[in-house]
């Protein structure tokens, strides 16, 4: 055979010529096998060299993120390789899904400092506090935390310190998404301090609302990603995992159940989103454990026990809780035997024209039971008192002066 200057085959006049002159003698091994053969050993060197250029290979099947195992040669013991891009997609999908939907926000106050002992007098200047905010809906409702806005939450640790009402509240969009002159004056619709919540308006309408996703869902070593502006560094995501859900946590006297992660969380990135491998958010950002001794300790407020407590804020500026009115000491079996009562919640003082009042309470009663559950202490009975809605009727249980008497309260609405 000879080639043309075109790199083409060529076949002789010689070659055709001996073709013809056998055309009736048919050989298995020529004609058969020998073809076969060779063209599985081409295929084989073809997709041999494609798989081995990663480019075509990555064309021909896509990327893996499957465990790939090899062998060390050095010391026979074998390492597991994983390919990370599944993980960054993820990461990258989360980012760009909720970057849009998250704000920061910046309180000015008005600050008296006290002099120490009465002497000096006091003297007044501005400051600043730094927050983060979640879109809510498209025409410019924003949730954050309460202590973000609130400046009785923010100065109780300096009792030299006197912080006015927010003088300003400015909320900063996204610069990605709605350009660098997007910073609105924004006004507080509601608050509320038992929940740590509060809803604020800004005059915008075409935003990009965050989506809720089912935080009753979450589940322990899930990935999540906290969202926010820490120390005034706007958009900033971290991640981590779920270290922990329906975790109890105190903070200036109030409980809250959280989901606990190790994704970083600072000062600023309260109000911020706490969001799943979707992007959806499955809680606000809202404590974090401090000190030299702790690190990737964070919590956020689970977003479903949020959003009853949003829609009050939005239609009542305030959160309607049912009430009963009575104050109340819890009494433990050693208390009991000290002072001859029995283990329950002893009504220490009953309030004016209160629901208590009206239903025949009296100090000095012991709240056994409520709704058929035993009661040991005041936490049970306002978790009982808050599953009810106002209006309802709650049944109690109390023992006077040794003998058991039922008690109905209808519950009316927290003064």
């Amino acid at each position: 055979m000879d080639e043309n200057n075109n790199g083409f085959e060529v076949i002789s006049s010689k070659t055709l010529n001996s073709d013809f002159k056998n055309k009736n003698k048919f050989n298995w091994g020529k004609n058969v096998f020998l073809p076969f053969a060779s063209g599985v050993v081409g295929c084989s060197v073809v997709l041999g060299t494609c798989f081995g250029v990663p480019a075509i290979r990555e064309k021909l099947v896509g990327r893996t993120s499957s465990i790939q195992t090899s062998t060390s040669s050095a010391n026979g013991t074998t390492t597991n390789l994983v390919s990370l891009s599944n993980f960054s997609n993820t990461s990258i999908f989360a980012a760009s899904k909720i970057l849009p939907s998250i704000v920061g926000i910046e309180v000015s106050y008005n600050v008296t400092t006290n002099s120490f002992f009465g002497f000096g007098g006091s003297q007044t200047s501005s400051a600043t506090a730094t927050g983060s905010g979640i879109i809510i809906s498209e025409d410019g409702y924003i949730v954050t935390n309460n202590h973000v806005v609130d400046s009785s939450s923010s100065n109780s640790s300096y009792s030299y310190y006197e912080l006015s009402k927010a003088t300003s509240i400015k909320v900063k969009l996204n610069t990605a998404t709605y350009g660098e002159d997007a910073v609105f004056d924004a006004t507080v619709v509601g608050q509320d301090s038992q929940t740590d919540l509060a809803v604020l308006k800004i005059d915008k309408d075409g935003l990009t609302p965050a989506e809720f996703a089912d935080s009753d869902q979450a589940v322990v070593g899930e990935f999540v990603m906290a969202v926010g502006s820490p120390l005034g560094l706007d958009t900033t995501v971290t991640q981590g995992i779920i270290s922990a859900v329906n975790r109890q946590v105190e903070s200036d006297g109030v409980v809250y159940t959280c989901i606990q992660t190790d994704a970083a969380i600072n000062s600023g990135n309260s109000g911020g989103a706490l969001v799943n491998s979707d992007g959806k958010v499955i809680g606000i950002n809202t404590l974090k454990l401090t000190g030299s001794n702790v690190e990737g300790i964070g919590f956020a407020i689970p977003i479903n026990s949020t959003l009853d407590v949003i829609n009050q804020l939005i239609d009542h500026k305030k959160v309607l809780r049912p009430y009963i009115g009575i104050t109340g000491i819890d009494v433990d079996e050693n208390t009991a035997k000290r002072y001859d009562l029995v283990v329950g919640v002893y009504v220490q003082s009953v309030e004016n024209f209160s629901p208590a009042e009206k239903a025949g309470l009296k100090a000095g009663d012991v709240i056994i039971k409520a709704d058929g559950k035993d009661i040991t202490t005041m936490d049970e009975l306002t978790e009982i008192k808050n599953s009810h809605q106002i209006g309802d009727t709650i049944t109690l249980v109390v023992n006077r002066n040794g003998e058991e008497k039922e008690i109905s309260v209808t519950l009316e609405e927290t003064p």
